[in-house]
């Protein structure tokens, strides 16, 4: 679908709809802008051999640079969820692309390691803003299919995020961090369609379908309280277990390929491209299983399917660490999509923050996690580390902590009646 016919579907859509339809026109142009913002912040993660190189760093200061994008990410995405769900700003979609325009040239130009860190924190700027918004975008849109619209929303982020290794093998390769500079054509596209995407959230917001719905979002019943706020601390703690995993096999596994296999940077990203295209492909298909078999059943699956595997991994060969990869990536990431609705579904009536937290929150625990191995890295060796890292998923089974999808359901029908 070329980029005219979809930004006319945005224009054709009828705020009143959102009440029971999905208009996919709208989740169809809000992954898409997804995919443009992720795969920019992708470009930090592929950017790390070249600047390992060229600026001479350690691992521990290409663990700063992980850390400084997703910690600022982490902590602006709940401010903009709750500011967004108090005033519901629409304008702020194409601000924070450019933000992330921003960014990028700034990084083109970036000739020492305190400017490289500026344009990153632009970058993690640009994605706090979009992601809380993104998401009450996705909502706004899903009418009775939110596992579905959710899924669609994140797939596109996923998509971008695959993208780092080849941006490392096609781009950062041949023609080092000046390449950065393209992407500041993604990001003026990024800005186009979420003018387009802004003007629709306004028609939205001021229909009366939206208003009714909004008055009708349930509200958390004081007994309840402690209950979900435990539930709250367990997903979270799932979400940091997740991220921290992740980060580790996106920021440092080609370096463990490199220095155990003899690979080129360009064809040890290849397996990192793997694992992450195989978790974009699980995004969408994880939201749907999920619809059918639970939230936290998927949750608790996607952890305990790739905990075995993950052991495996730092002790394969090279074909079977492909395969590994894959796999891991498919089950791993099925469960990003899920863990979001199902903070919703525990906290009903506040979409911009919840949104924010979990993915801000995955953002910054990743990051954290990031600059954790790294220093392990510079201290013991990265085979090491790898096998320590192996062991996350393991503490996937503390999902079970989780109330069932049926006493969610109970929770927040019991909330909109009091």
């Amino acid at each position: 679908m070329s980029l005219p016919s979809l930004t006319k579907k945005i224009n054709n859509a009828s705020p009143g709809s959102t009440a029971n339809q999905t208009i996919f026109g709208v989740l169809l142009a809000i992954s898409l802008v997804h995919l443009f913002n992720d795969s920019m912040q992708s470009v930090i993660p592929a950017i790390f051999p070249i600047l390992k190189e060229t600026m001479n760093l350690s691992y521990t200061q290409i663990g700063w640079i992980a850390f400084a994008i997703n910690f600022t990410a982490s902590i602006m995405q709940p401010v903009v969820g709750l500011f967004s769900d108090k005033r519901p700003t629409p304008s702020l979609l194409p601000i924070g692309m450019g933000f992330t325009f921003t960014g990028m040239l700034l990084l083109a130009y970036a000739s020492s390691y305190s400017a490289v860190l500026l344009a990153v924190v632009f970058v993690g700027l640009g994605s706090a803003t979009f992601h809380p918004e993104g998401s009450k975008v996705s909502h706004m849109a899903a009418g009775n299919r939110r596992g579905l619209a959710q899924s669609i929303f994140q797939v596109g982020g996923n998509a971008g995020q695959s993208l780092a290794p080849l941006l490392t093998s096609l781009i950062f390769v041949p023609y080092g961090q000046f390449g950065a500079i393209g992407f500041t054509g993604v990001a003026a596209a990024g800005i186009i369609v979420q003018i387009f995407i802004a003007r629709w959230y306004g028609r939205t917001i001021r229909s009366e379908s939206f208003a009714k719905k909004h008055r009708n979002a349930g509200k958390i019943r004081p007994e309840l309280k402690n209950r979900i706020a435990f539930a709250m601390i367990i997903l979270i703690s799932l979400v940091f277990v997740r991220s921290w995993y992740s980060s580790s096999i996106a920021s440092y596994y080609s370096f463990n390929l490199i220095e155990g296999f003899g690979l080129s940077v360009g064809d040890a990203q290849i397996y990192i491209f793997l694992f992450l295209a195989a978790g974009a492909l699980g995004t969408f298909f994880g939201g749907t299983l999920a619809d059918r078999f639970g939230k936290r059943n998927l949750i608790f699956a996607s952890m305990a399917g790739s905990a075995p595997l993950a052991l495996i991994l730092p002790y394969a060969n090279l074909f079977w660490s492909g395969v590994l990869l894959t796999i891991i990536g498919f089950i791993l990431i099925s469960s990003f999509s899920v863990t979001v609705v199902y903070a919703q579904m525990l906290i009903p009536g506040k979409i911009g923050t919840v949104s924010g937290l979990i993915t801000g929150l995955a953002f910054g625990l990743g990051g954290l996690g990031a600059l954790v191995v790294g220093n392990w890295i510079d201290k013991i060796g990265i085979s090491p580390v790898m096998q320590l890292c192996s062991f996350l998923p393991l503490l996937g089974v503390i999902t079970f902590l989780l109330p069932s999808d049926r006493k969610l359901s109970e929770w927040t029908e019991g909330a909109s009646e009091a």
